[in-house]
């Protein structure tokens, strides 16, 4: 799955970036939701969620050792329920400063921004995009968006972008060789 975009981008560059990283964060909507949501007169009801993303922090976690956190803006139910299904328990909802609120955790897991690695696809995931050692972005994130990240996954969000993105780690640590391991049904 990972893409093979590899004439656009500097692959000793990204080596250098990707060795460093020792936790993962990531946008929600737009990364590991198509956008779209579903209304009723309830409120918000469904949100799609690819199997592929959950299997990319599985992988992260049990290959590299590399834990997964989520910092979204919105807050969401359904995004909750899949955090607890993937065991990710770094979880911010409601963040409109997430900036700010990953100094904070950063300085309580005592990392650093370069030892960071980050994937959004809006304008509000910017300043973490220039802040964090590694990012990547979906293929339909905002065109400004793309200018601003190390790898443009050649995946839709919620079409397995994150994925794309955790292979790109586990390969780049393990000189571009698959790692396989065995897995049990969490995601």
């Amino acid at each position: 799955m990972l893409s093979n975009n590899y004439d656009s981008i500097n692959l000793e560059a990204l080596r250098n970036k990707a060795e460093k990283i020792k936790v993962v964060f990531t946008d929600n909507d737009g990364v590991l939701t198509d956008t779209g949501v579903y209304y009723s007169e309830m409120g918000e009801e469904l949100k799609r969620f690819s199997i592929r993303d959950g299997m990319g922090v599985e992988r992260l976690r049990k290959i590299e050792g590399i834990e997964t956190g989520i910092i979204s803006g919105e807050i969401s139910a359904s995004l909750k329920k899949r955090a607890e299904k993937l065991n990710i328990t770094v979880l911010y909802l409601g963040i409109k400063d997430k900036k700010t609120c990953l100094e904070e955790v950063l300085t309580k897991m005592n990392l650093t921004w370069e030892e960071t690695g980050y994937i959004g696809d809006d304008y509000n995931d910017l300043e973490l995009i220039e802040a964090c050692g590694l990012t990547a972005c979906p293929a339909d994130a905002m065109p400004h968006v793309k200018t601003k990240v190390d790898y443009i996954s050649s995946v839709n969000g919620g079409h397995g972008a994150f994925r794309d993105f955790a292979e790109l780690i586990i390969m780049i640590k393990n000189n571009f060789e698959f790692k396989e391991t065995n897995y049990q049904r969490t995601i």
